[in-house]
């Protein structure tokens, strides 16, 4: 799945056009690496964003094309 999709559909952020913007910034890592919003994501991987002056750090846990509000949670974990 695409960085930008599963940011918006794990709800980290809450649309896909801002997820695009935040990876064209260079402020999303996959891995330790800048990731572009087209980069594949899997589980297991760890994506870092930096909102501000606020860094998120979460473990890919699984990867679903949609799911229910209540659930997003589930699709990572923070470290």
């Amino acid at each position: 799945m695409r960085l930008d999709k599963y940011l918006k559909v794990s709800r980290l952020i809450k649309r896909r056009t801002v997820a695009n913007e935040a990876c064209d910034a260079g402020r999303v890592m996959v891995n330790g690496k800048s990731a572009k919003a087209g980069t594949n994501i899997k589980p297991g991987d760890i994506i870092e964003i930096n909102f501000g002056t606020k860094p998120v750090k979460v473990e890919v846990v699984s990867i679903q094309e949609t799911v229910k509000k209540e659930e997003a949670s589930e699709l990572f974990r923070y470290l």
